[in-house]
């Protein structure tokens, strides 16, 4: 196997997203909230996240459903579109995720607010997500006032210096240092987001052993300079 073949399958092996390996940063309050719903003890049971693309709210809702099912509870993740429709059957869910709101259609928004009210009548869980804040979505006014009910919490992205911690921390759990000079090339020419910086850590870090060469700059630069990112240059 090549070096680019085996790089594509370290990043198809990337850590499923989970509440443990969520970067908190700034939302310590938010994932606090997430799992006293885990440990079926919620101030609420509909939550909306909102932030930007990147702030790691799709990974929260995936990360729940995740745990969710693996309490043995049913739990389904919708990531909304123009053609999204609400199969028949999620009312009785016990935990229905719901990610990007605002690109739901007029009917599908209809679904999505009859489900609301089931679920706050019921026993079940519904987390949604947008980028923007309930009151400055584009939807209809009764499922804005259903999503401003519950809890609302803004995912705040990780900002530059807080994302070098994360990866320099990151490199020390697996066993390297990472150069100052390496961090702020990646951070220059990588993807933004965080689970993509990470990815390229730990693709570095596996091509580092297999050919005993350091972690550097220079070793950096050839693994993203390869066919693995293209156009991150």
């Amino acid at each position: 196997m090549n070096m680019h073949n085996q790089l594509v399958l370290d990043l198809s092996l990337h850590a499923q997203p989970t509440l443990d390996n969520f970067i908190v940063g700034r939302n310590s309050e938010l994932i606090q909230v997430l799992r006293e719903m885990l440990a079926a003890k919620p101030k609420e049971r509909c939550v909306y996240l909102w932030g930007n693309s990147g702030s790691g709210r799709s990974h929260l809702l995936k990360a729940m459903v995740d745990a969710s099912r693996q309490q043995h509870l049913s739990a389904s993740y919708i990531r909304c579109g123009q053609d999204t429709e609400f199969a028949p059957g999620l009312d009785p869910l016990d935990v229905v995720a719901v990610d990007d709101v605002e690109r739901l259609s007029g009917n599908a928004q209809i679904a999505l607010f009859n489900l609301y009210n089931h679920i706050r009548e019921g026993a079940g869980m519904l987390l949604a997500s947008g980028a923007l804040p309930p009151a400055q979505l584009k939807l209809r006014k009764d499922l804005i006032t259903r999503l401003s009910w519950g809890l609302v919490f803004q995912v705040h992205g990780l900002n530059d210096e807080e994302k070098a911690q994360a990866l320099k921390n990151h490199a020390g759990n697996r066993g390297f240092e990472l150069p100052q000079e390496a961090v702020d090339y990646l951070l220059r020419h990588g993807r933004r987001d965080m689970p993509s910086l990470l990815a390229v850590l730990d693709a570095l870090d596996n091509y580092s052993l297999r050919t005993k060469r350091p972690v550097t700059l220079p070793l950096l630069r050839e693994i993203m300079q390869s066919q693995l990112f293209p156009g991150e240059e």
